[in-house]
């Protein structure tokens, strides 16, 4: 990451920080895409199975790495006012605070996970799968999330491409564990749905290390010396990163767990109404990744120039980045609308399943717009290091406003199970309206200050 001087140098250099970053989300998501579609290849009650597992994760997992999203803020403003030097300490402590989360994590799981599937009305094979698929998943989130946070300080460097490679190397031998361990190749026995559990963890594994090893040989990280005089844990430390990470990760678990919600909630239906909206919910959240990666760059650019106290700089790369993401979402519609076929049958060959997926993708459409305008919002709002009320919106828009009008939608009108995605239309575009106003409203309040004190520096 380097200071601008023209539009056109933002342009280019926010270009550089996104594409690298959108092809590490995309590739990230397509290992939850492939264990949905392969898992679908073996039956609808595996990919209902998986669809429940993932609905029960995701939320999690999202809300624990929001909180170790921090890191890229914290690093972001530490270059961009040219204090390297406190680099290191930030970065160990952060993956001190990764592996007690893991741990936290695997604790909650053992003591809830079966309570919490004996309350749902599932049949007894997609119970096990959902069971199993997450048992094996667990035993790789403390690489999981070392590396999450490794992550965010190479690409809070700007080093977004060292990211970008690391899982697009790991993807393909997730996929060919996938293989063997659904559908029982080499030797190994057939565990359909669980077997992608088992892929995915093994394939954390693998990120992990690989992390390390670059960032320990290779330039720019190696002169961080991140490994090396490690500190010990200090809960000061860890709480100057959680009074960030805290309202991020929640903020992220609110907008997340609605869909899971929605998934838990849709459990009253049959097994095949479950898999179409997983299927439509699991390409359309693929899309997602493209907003989301804006908001993370932005976080990445806006953080950089708001440690330097360059605030219109800042200001500029937020609008570059929210104008973009919402051209981008037309786009991905207009793919939704026409590839609708294509797309339902990806994920399985029973002609019901693929007309209610069809139906769901239609919804699905809309949705996408409002989140891929409040994305790239959130992330320039965590560059300022501005996440407070963006929790609070989250809480109100998600699970105030989308959860229980969908539920009206679903149980007192002909939509049924489509009302739920109406009602998540309508929390996201509520959402995205009151951060359109907080951006608006920060940026301005920023810029008061910053000219009161030039007077007062000249006064």
């Amino acid at each position: 990451m380097h200071e601008t001087a023209t539009l056109r140098e933002k342009l280019k250099l926010f270009t550089i920080i996104l594409v690298p970053i959108l092809i590490t989300q995309i590739s990230l998501y397509l290992m939850n895409f492939f264990d949905t579609v392969m898992s679908g290849r073996v039956g609808a009650a595996d990919l209902a199975g998986v669809a429940i597992g993932s609905s029960l994760w995701v939320p999690v997992f999202t809300g624990i790495n929001g909180i170790l999203l921090a890191i890229t803020p914290i690093i972001a403003q530490l270059t961009g006012a040219k204090s390297e030097h406190e680099v290191p300490n930030k970065v160990q402590q952060g993956i001190y605070l990764a592996i007690v989360l893991a741990l936290l994590v695997a604790l909650a799981g053992a003591l809830l996970l079966n309570p919490i599937l004996q309350l749902m009305d599932l049949e007894t094979e997609v119970r096990h799968t959902a069971t199993f698929y997450l048992v094996s998943l667990v035993t790789g989130i403390v690489p999981l999330f070392i590396f999450n946070t490794l992550r965010c300080f190479i690409d809070a460097l700007g080093q977004t491409r060292v990211s970008m490679l690391i899982i697009l190397t790991s993807l393909p031998l997730n996929v060919l564990f996938n293989y063997i361990f659904i559908f029982g190749k080499l030797g190994v026995p057939a565990f359909g749905g669980v077997g992608a559990g088992i892929a995915t963890s093994i394939t954390y594994w693998l990120v992990c290390g690989i992390a390390f090893g670059v960032i320990y040989k290779n330039k720019p990280f190696r002169m961080y010396e991140i490994f090396s005089n490690w500190v010990k844990p200090s809960l000061k430390e860890w709480w100057e990163q959680l009074k960030i990470g805290i309202p991020i990760g929640f903020s992220i678990f609110f907008e997340t767990s609605i869909f899971s919600a929605v998934t838990l909630l849709m459990s009253v239906y049959s097994t095949y109404t479950i898999a179409a909206h997983q299927a439509a919910m699991n390409f359309a959240s693929l899309l997602y990744m493209i907003p989301l990666s804006v908001g993370m760059a932005l976080t990445i650019a806006v953080g950089y120039e708001a440690g330097g106290r360059r605030l219109g700089e800042a200001k500029t790369y937020s609008y570059i980045g929210i104008s973009g993401g919402l051209f981008i979402a037309v786009f991905a519609g207009l793919v939704l609308y026409v590839f609708n076929d294509t797309v339902a049958a990806m994920y399985n060959d029973n002609p019901e399943v693929i007309e209610l997926t069809k139906h769901f993708i239609y919804y699905a459409i809309f949705y996408q717009l409002a989140d891929a305008f409040g994305a790239p919002i959130q992330g320039a709002l965590r560059g300022y290091k501005d996440v407070n009320l963006t929790l609070v919106i989250s809480l109100v828009s998600y699970w105030g406003v989308g959860l229980p009008s969908g539920f009206l939608l679903a149980n007192y009108t002909p939509l049924e199970p489509f009302g739920y995605w109406v009602g998540i239309i309508i929390g996201l575009s509520f959402g995205a309206a009151c951060l359109l106003a907080r951006l608006f409203y920060l940026q301005k309040k920023l810029a008061k200050e910053k000219k009161q004190l030039a007077i007062q520096q000249h006064g």
